[in-house]
């Protein structure tokens, strides 16, 4: 119903910038909101930002200041970018979507397949 392709990820030093994209495709009818979750080894996985498709942005504490989270309705695209990095955001990062599809009265959460982020000191 719905694909996330995730792009973006890799290795980079600390103090490091990445930006991370995600492009849904399918029966989307309206996306209400996009978001990024990571997954340390070991850890659950946890909010890092979400944005609604007005444009309000919500963080994690850990991450204020460093990241920023956009999106593009037109296109069911959300981006993040990473600045300041730190080993501790060492983590497969994940897209999700709450988006309604064709058909049914219901959102339902979708999500990327995940994209590793390793940040060396």
């Amino acid at each position: 119903q719905v694909q996330l392709v995730e792009s973006g990820g890799g290795l980079v030093q600390t103090g490091g910038s990445l930006r991370l994209s995600c492009a849904a495709s399918g029966s989307i009818a309206s996306a209400n909101l996009m978001g990024w979750y990571r997954q340390a080894p070991g850890n659950q996985r946890v909010l890092v930002a979400t944005i609604t498709s007005g444009g309000s942005a919500d963080y994690a504490d850990s991450v204020k200041g460093r990241f920023t989270i956009s999106r593009d309705n037109a296109k069911n695209t959300v981006l993040l970018q990473m600045n300041s990095l730190k080993p501790e955001d060492t983590a497969v990062y994940y897209c999700n979507i709450r988006a309604r599809v064709w058909g049914r009265a219901v959102s339902s959460d979708f999500w990327g397949q995940g994209t590793q982020v390793t940040v060396s000191s």
